[in-house]
């Protein structure tokens, strides 16, 4: 009777052991699983922007939805101003870098030409699938919250277009431990932030910055 005991106590020991290193473990294995949902999901962030300011160059405003904003990429053209010639070494030596381009353009060395590229080869050739951009990384085929707003007016008077593109916690972190996304929430309303990630603002200018910057 008395091993018995000793067996029941030594694996009730065993058992708690693994639960109290189970606690300890779980937000670090959260903490990691976040990083890197994070990074696929900032990354997504980024080429919807650049898409975005692409479209603007061309149209004035920005895609208000993604179907518009894919078939600008697909089918688009943006111009580009290259310079053509090369800068002599001695203009680097003695000029920064884009001073350098100036002053050989006035010296007749090297000439600007505005050339129009397409917008798929220019933005997402070998970069990721033009199919996927609307969707945030292991989400099952959740799309990002895309918005525009033409005439934004601000602090100044001016009015100006703007763009915001998001995704909530909930969504690019589904999947991981519920309670430890409740916290992240928690922590971001407490503080008056979104909580998720987020690029562009349709409330105020913020330069298309993204909340992770």
């Amino acid at each position: 009777m008395k091993k018995i005991i000793e067996l029941v106590l030594f694996a009730l020991i065993l058992f708690l052991g693994y639960m109290l290193w189970d606690s300890i473990m779980e937000p670090i294995r959260f903490n990691k699983s976040a990083d890197w949902r994070k990074e696929l999901t900032v990354q997504k962030l980024k080429d919807i922007r650049n898409a975005q300011v692409a479209f603007k160059s061309q149209r004035g405003h920005y895609a208000g939805n993604f179907d518009t904003l894919i078939d600008f990429i697909k089918n688009g053209k943006i111009k580009i101003v290259k310079a053509i010639g090369n800068i002599p070494d001695s203009f680097y030596n003695k000029y920064p870098r884009k001073l350098a381009e100036e002053k050989a353009i006035e010296a007749g060395i090297v000439k600007r030409d505005t050339l129009e590229v397409s917008c798929y080869d220019s933005l997402c050739a070998n970069k990721y699938t033009l199919d996927s951009l609307a969707y945030v990384p292991k989400s099952n085929n959740v799309k990002f919250e895309l918005g525009a707003v033409d005439s934004l007016l601000t602090g100044s008077g001016v009015t100006i277009p703007v763009f915001e593109c998001k995704t909530p916690y909930e969504v690019y972190l589904q999947g991981l431990d519920r309670q430890e996304i409740i916290n992240k929430i928690d922590e971001a309303e407490t503080l008056g932030r979104y909580p998720g990630l987020k690029v562009g603002s349709l409330t105020e200018y913020n330069n298309n910055a993204g909340n992770w910057e």
